[in-house]
C-alpha cells in the first residue's frame, strides 16, 4: 500500500505547473499558491506584460516561475504554448471570457464562436497537447475552471454558462480517457469571488443583497479560497479525485435563499 506523510500531502516540489489567465485575479492567486507549495509555475496570459510582472513578483518571494504569454483565441499560439511549456505535471485552464450579456437569442454567431473558442476549445486543445506528455512521464493533474453559471440557468450570461457546463463535461470525459494512464482531470466551479472580473457585480448593491441572502456563508469568496482547492487537486491530497466538478460557492447553489 502506498502511503505519504501528512506533511507532504500538498507538496508540489519538483512539479511544473502551467496556469492560463494567470496575469491577474483568480489565475494569479492560483499561480501564487502553486508556487508557494513548491511548484515551478509557468505563468500564461495574453498580456505579456502581466505575465512578466507576475513572474517578477513570484521570483521576489523566492519562488520559481517563468512567463509563457499566449492568446488562447489563436490556435497557433496554443500549440506554441504547449511546445514552450514542455514537460508539465499540472495544467490549470483558467483563462476565459464572459461574453455578451443578454438573452441567448440575441447573441451573434461571432459571440458564440469567441466564447466557446476561448472558454472550451482552448482547454480542449491544451489538454490534447499536454496530457500525452504527462502520461509518458507517469501521470499528472489537470484542473479546468468552470463556474456555478454552468450549473443553473440564468438570464444574463447564457453563453458563458453553456461554455462552463461544457467545460465540466470535458473534465469528466478526459478523466475517463486518461485515468488509466495516471492522469486526473477535475473541474472547479467557483461562485462569486472577489476578482476584477466580478467588480461590476460587487458594485451593484441590489445584486449583492440578493446574492448574499442566497449564500449561507453570507459573503463572497476570496481568490485564495479557490487557489487552495486547486492546490489540493494538483497534489497528493487529491490523488483519488478525478472527473469531479468541485463547487466552491459558500453554499449559494444549495440554498433556498432564506
Amino acid at each position: 500500500m502506498n502511503t505519504i506523510a501528512a506533511a507532504s500531502l500538498f507538496d508540489l516540489s519538483g512539479r511544473t505547473a502551467l496556469v492560463t489567465g494567470a496575469g491577474q485575479g483568480l489565475g494569479l492567486a492560483i499561480a501564487q499558491a502553486l508556487a508557494a507549495h513548491g511548484a515551478h509555475v509557468l505563468v500564461s496570459d495574453r498580456d505579456a506584460a502581466s505575465c512578466e510582472l507576475a513572474v517578477a513578483a513570484l521570483r521576489a518571494q523566492g519562488r520559481v516561475a517563468d512567463a509563457c504569454p499566449a492568446d488562447l483565441a489563436q490556435p497557433a499560439q496554443i500549440d506554441a504554448l504547449c511546445q514552450a511549456a514542455g514537460a508539465v505535471d499540472v495544467l490549470v485552464c483558467n483563462a476565459g471570457i464572459q461574453g455578451p450579456a443578454g438573452p441567448l437569442a440575441q447573441a451573434s454567431d461571432a459571440a458564440w464562436q469567441q466564447v466557446f473558442d476561448i472558454n472550451l476549445r482552448a482547454a480542449a486543445r491544451l489538454t490534447s497537447g499536454l496530457l500525452p506528455g504527462m502520461a509518458q512521464r507517469g501521470g499528472g493533474s489537470a484542473v479546468l475552471m468552470s463556474s456555478i453559471a454552468g450549473l443553473r440557468g440564468n438570464r444574463a450570461i447564457g453563453l458563458y454558462g453553456l461554455s462552463k457546463a461544457a467545460l465540466a463535461q470535458l473534465a469528466r470525459n478526459l478523466a475517463v480517457e486518461w485515468g488509466p494512464q495516471g492522469i486526473r482531470v477535475n473541474a472547479v466551479s467557483p461562485g462569486l469571488i472577489r476578482t476584477p472580473l466580478a467588480g461590476h457585480l460587487m458594485a451593484d448593491e441590489a445584486f449583492m443583497a440578493r446574492r448574499l441572502q442566497a449564500t449561507p456563508l453570507r459573503r463572497v469568496g476570496e481568490p485564495h479560497e479557490i487557489a487552495g482547492v486547486v492546490v489540493m487537486l494538483a497534489s497528493a491530497a487529491g490523488a483519488f479525485i478525478t472527473g469531479h466538478n468541485l463547487v466552491v460557492d459558500g453554499g449559494t447553489t444549495i440554498s433556498d435563499g432564506s
